[in-house]
């Protein structure tokens, strides 16, 4: 689905992503993995052509990335941004409209998600009286709704209580099995061992650890997800 092909990206004198080569199988959930710092979010804003990268190149779907693909792409970004105060329903139609669905589908749509999601009930109030964890939920409805065929997800639990966090779970893993493609970034070690089928680390600009989750687990036995972490991190 997309390949990240020699990607580097540098801010002044420091360096953001050296030489960066990833391969997202369709139909998976790909864990983008690293601390704080390591280039996972500067990554992502290249993909979606929010900046563009010094080198390399981006296949989407067997060809050439361009601008019309991200139109195909579902992205919740970490830093979170509503207008405070529209109304929700309101809200989400328009983004909805932005992704290219008419009003019609947009309501349909949203109404079904809101449903599912037990959220109906906030269709007409404003953004800003809803908790962080509820604008989340808003937010994840909207990434989703146009049905893309890529859809990344940066620290999608961050702010949700455990319930809801493993709500917004079991949704992934159905959109997975709907058959999206997804690129999952997150700190959280636990949440990528149960969601994710690939991973790839990234630590001070550079790929240190990536392919599929069975089989770098089959390669450090007995060890968890955060210590395989750990332990590559510190190398």
């Amino acid at each position: 689905m997309l390949s990240i092909n020699n990607i580097s990206k540098s801010f002044g004198s420091f360096q953001a992503l050296d030489g960066i080569n990833l391969h997202v199988r369709r139909g998976t959930v790909f864990g983008l993995l690293g601390p704080n710092g390591a280039g996972k979010t500067t990554l992502i804003r290249i993909v979606n052509h929010i900046i563009a990268p010094d080198s390399g190149t981006l296949v989407f779907d067997g060809h050439p990335m361009t601008d019309t693909d991200v139109m195909q792409i579902g992205y919740l970004p970490e830093e979170r941004g509503l207008y405070k105060k529209m109304r929700v329903g309101e809200q989400a139609v328009y983004l909805a409209r932005l992704k290219g669905l008419d009003k019609t589908t947009a309501e349909q749509r949203l109404h079904q998600w809101f449903d599912r999601l037990e959220i109906n009930d906030w269709w007409n109030r404003r953004v800003e009286e809803l908790s962080k964890g509820m604008q989340q939920k808003v937010q994840f409805v909207v990434t989703v709704l146009h049905n893309p065929q890529l859809l990344i997800f940066d620290e999608p639990f961050s702010g949700f209580d455990p319930v809801n966090a493993d709500l917004l779970k079991r949704e992934i893993l159905n959109l997975k099995q709907q058959g999206s493609t997804i690129i999952f970034s997150t700190h959280n070690m636990p949440s990528a061992e149960e969601l994710c089928d690939d991973i790839a680390l990234i630590n001070h600009a550079h790929v240190v650890l990536s392919g599929p989750l069975a089989d770098i687990k089959a390669q450090n036995p007995g060890k968890d997800l955060d210590r395989i972490f750990i332990d590559t991190v510190k190398q």
